[in-house]
Parts: C-alpha cells; sequence; structure tokens
C-alpha cells in the first residue's frame, strides 16, 4: 500500500504558504525536486554552470502551456516543475540558481525567489502584476538586480529591437483571467503602452554563428530571449545557451519536441527554420555570491 498512497500524495496539489503568507500550489514531487537539485548543487564542482545544470536536470519531463492559469479567479504562485513551458523552465532554472548562489536551500527559499521572478516588484497583486511580456520581465529583474541584459554598440549586437506592444490587450480571450474578467485588460494595455517605444539592441539571426566575437558575446547559462516580427510581441521564445563544438544550441522547453531538450540543431540552424525569428536578445544571471 505504502507505494499507492506515495502516488496519490504526489498526484494531489497541495497549498501551502510562502514567507510573505501567499497561498502556493505545487505537489510533493515539486518540493521534493527543488530540494534534491538544491543540494546536489551545492557537491558541484566549483565554476559549474549552473543555470545549465538546473536546466538539464529538466530535460524530458513534458512541454505544457498555460501551466499558470489555473487559478483565474485568483491569482497566487504556482510551482510545476513536472510540466514546463519555455518561461517556467526559464523561471524555473533561474530562481534555482539565485538560490544556489546565496546557499538557500529550503523549498520555502524557492518559493520566495520564483515569486520575486515572475511578479512586479516581486509582489503578488492579481493577474496583472505577473510579468507577462518577457521585455518587462527582463527590465524589472534588472532594476532589482538580479539579472543583467548584455548589449553592446559592438558586433554582433548590430540590430535594434523597438517595442510596439499589443497583443494580450487585443486578444483577452486567450488568456483564461481576462476572458472571465475583461476589467483587468485596462491595466495590462497600460503596461503594453508603458513597454511601447523601448529599444535594446540585439544579435540578428544572420550574425549568429561560431564566431569568436559570438563566444565572447554570449556565455554558457545565459537566456537566450529570442525577438520576432510578430505584431504586438517582444520575444517569441526563450531558453539557455550552451555551447557545442559545433556552435551555440538552445536548451529549451520544445512545443516541437513537447518536453524539454537541448536541441541538436544550433541555434543558427533553428533560428532559420522559423521565419518570424529575427534574432537574440541576451540576458544574463547575476552573480550576487561566488561558488
Amino acid at each position: 500500500m505504502r507505494p499507492l498512497v506515495i502516488s496519490l500524495l504526489m498526484a494531489i496539489a497541495t497549498i501551502c504558504t510562502t514567507q510573505a503568507q501567499q497561498p502556493v500550489s505545487y505537489t510533493p514531487a515539486d518540493s521534493l525536486f527543488v530540494v534534491s537539485a538544491l543540494a546536489s548543487a551545492a557537491r558541484q564542482p566549483e565554476g559549474t554552470c549552473l543555470p545549465v545544470y538546473f536546466a538539464r536536470q529538466l530535460k524530458g519531463r513534458p512541454y505544457v502551456g498555460q501551466t499558470l492559469e489555473r487559478f483565474p479567479d485568483r491569482e497566487q504562485l504556482i510551482v510545476n516543475t513536472r510540466q514546463l513551458d519555455c518561461t517556467t523552465l526559464v523561471e524555473t532554472a533561474t530562481a534555482l540558481t539565485l538560490c544556489a548562489r546565496q546557499s538557500l536551500d529550503t523549498f520555502a527559499d524557492y518559493c520566495h525567489m520564483l515569486q520575486t521572478l515572475r511578479y512586479r516588484g516581486g509582489t503578488i497583486d492579481g493577474y496583472a502584476s505577473r510579468l507577462h511580456y518577457f521585455s518587462d520581465w527582463i527590465a524589472d529583474n534588472t532594476q532589482r538586480g538580479l539579472v543583467a541584459e548584455v548589449q553592446t554598440q559592438k558586433p554582433p549586437f548590430t540590430a535594434t529591437q523597438q517595442l510596439s506592444i499589443d497583443y494580450m490587450s487585443r486578444h483577452p480571450q486567450a488568456y483564461p483571467a481576462l476572458k472571465r474578467h475583461p476589467e483587468m485588460t485596462a491595466r495590462i494595455a497600460r503596461q503594453e503602452q508603458a513597454l511601447t517605444g523601448r529599444k535594446y539592441r540585439y544579435i540578428p539571426k544572420n550574425r549568429v554563428d561560431n564566431s569568436q566575437a559570438m563566444r565572447q558575446a554570449v556565455h554558457d547559462g545565459d537566456i537566450i530571449a529570442i525577438t520576432c516580427n510578430k505584431p504586438g510581441l517582444d520575444i517569441a521564445h526563450v531558453g539557455f545557451a550552451v555551447w557545442h563544438n559545433d556552435g551555440l544550441h538552445l536548451l529549451n522547453a520544445s512545443s516541437i519536441h513537447k518536453k524539454v531538450v537541448e536541441e541538436p540543431m544550433t541555434l543558427a540552424q533553428y533560428l532559420k527554420k522559423h521565419p518570424s525569428h529575427t534574432g537574440i536578445r541576451i540576458v544574463r544571471i547575476k552573480k550576487q555570491q561566488n561558488r
């Protein structure tokens, strides 16, 4: 009976609270993974690339979209390490990395870090407080010293992205919370207006190669944000940079492969297969404390 009981327990979503007394939705499998991953990372050699290390622990887990949309009537922190999309993979591995670099090793520590990354100012204040657009995610977490975008006037950063954001407010029916609570769309629209017009340097996809300049500009474990020309959007996809002998690869939660994978093709090849992809922005997780 014991294995059956354990299986049943792990299948039931559990509610706990963060350090800020916010409700958290998770399963025992999530908390076990987080604590185990942090303990394992503490035993890794000095210089281990933690974002890549943690993301690789999640390889093979299924791609599932909209895992954060379970509670359209009340926004709360959702921890799901069992099913991931591209953004939740990046948030999961980044939160684990920041915890490990600060010698934080409890599930409560992780929940607090995840909430800090996912919500504006780290505070949950309804659906609109979630950082839905990745440009907003970058800006908010840069302001709090958790990440920094790599931008220079030198190659390979030879292109500029000027944001024109309105996708969510134009397609509210695609979002369960906005569909059920249309009054929240105006707040989302104001956030989009605040983002619109901002400019960022990026690497156009014809400059993504295996050159020395690229290897100096992009490091293992950097967050890669793929820019796009889709109306109303800023970023089409995100993942982590991993250098192989043949060039740069993307470690990501893939809707094509239906799981977390380290892409077998190079990122240059990957970008060429997606006409709407225009290039990449590079975001580096800050090292508050060296390991």
